[in-house]
């Protein structure tokens, strides 16, 4: 087995505007992986175009032993196909590569692991040593403790697990690489992207989380859940029985297929609390659930429980807050 030296790769997530803060957890994974008590050294890797304000805004961070920078209109769209490519050659020098394990990573680190012939820890929670790490397996249900002998560790980082390091509010990172090195994306290119737009705020980042469930029984009735968002400063979330019913869209999913949050408070409205659904928001500090029926799953997660008619209960509580 090659002998390389020690270190950790973080690939950045950003939209070419501003980090994401799954990157500010990632970071703080990074600095887990640890020898005789010290971390080891950290090298940010920024890939984008026309993202210089997201350099500005990585070089605040805590942390980070170096940025590596490389700007190139080919790597705008941050396209896995070319991305990858790169990130595995960049990664070669390094003992561990993170990212988080948003869509965005969960696109892209299973092709560098392939690129780098290593497996791939996903969606660690917990980082004990140098090669080993705990994900949890069955949606949540059981923890697996994972060793990997792999000469480079590739690992996608559950944002909610960890909390995102601390950003100065004056540059501390001064060691800054830039390349040139660009790679094309021969067999795929980008033809559109659809973004809902809100001033909500994101769900991933968002400190108040009210979710609707199958309960709410139509689109309209949703907008009891979107009142109550508003109201608390909160972002919208929804479970796939809401979000196959056609009440919002997709990427306010929260479960073992959507979103995985963990907010200092969580309102499940009208959610009975599916196996799938509890893996993805049962991390959140505090729970709240209001369910007509009292031998609802969700109750067993739940800090509070209110149990009634939603169309009774929400009208009243969105009078109070």
């Amino acid at each position: 087995m090659e002998n390389k030296p020690l270190a950790t790769l973080v690939i950045v997530e950003h939209d070419n505007q501003s980090l994401s803060v799954d990157t500010l957890r990632a970071l703080s994974a990074a600095s887990q992986i640890q020898q005789d008590g010290a971390s080891l050294p950290v090298t940010a890797l920024l890939v984008g175009h026309q993202c210089s304000s997201v350099l500005n805004e990585l070089k605040c961070v805590q942390g980070i032993s170096q940025i590596v920078a490389i700007d190139a209109a080919e790597y705008q769209y941050a396209l896995a196909e070319n991305l990858s490519t790169l990130i595995a050659e960049v990664g070669r020098d390094y003992s561990h590569i993170l990212a988080p394990a948003s869509t965005f990573g969960k696109n892209l680190m299973p092709r560098v692991a392939a690129l780098l012939d290593v497996g791939q820890l996903s969606d660690v929670i917990a980082i004990e040593s140098l090669d080993t790490v705990i994900r949890p397996i069955y949606a949540g249900n059981a923890l697996a403790r994972v060793r990997s002998d792999d000469t480079t560790k590739v690992m996608t980082i559950r944002s909610s697990a960890f909390d995102a390091v601390t950003v100065s509010d004056s540059p501390v990172a001064e060691n800054v690489v830039t390349l040139e090195t660009v790679i094309n994306a021969e067999h795929s290119e980008f033809v559109s992207q659809q973004k809902a737009e809100s001033e909500r705020p994101e769900l991933p980042a968002a400190n108040v989380v009210v979710s609707g469930g199958r309960g709410l029984g139509s689109k309209e009735n949703f907008a009891l859940v979107e009142q109550l968002a508003d109201k608390l400063g909160g972002a919208i979330g929804a479970s796939r029985a809401a979000v196959d019913a056609g009440f919002v869209s997709n990427d306010l999913q929260v479960g073992q297929t959507g979103k995985i949050v963990a907010p200092q408070l969580y309102i499940a409205v009208g959610i009975s609390g599916a196996i799938q659904h509890l893996a993805g928001m049962k991390d959140s500090k505090v729970i709240v659930a209001i369910n007509s029926d009292p031998e609802a799953p969700i109750f067993q997660v739940a800090d509070y429980g209110l149990v009634g008619d939603l169309f009774e209960i929400m009208p009243e509580l969105l009078e109070k807050v």
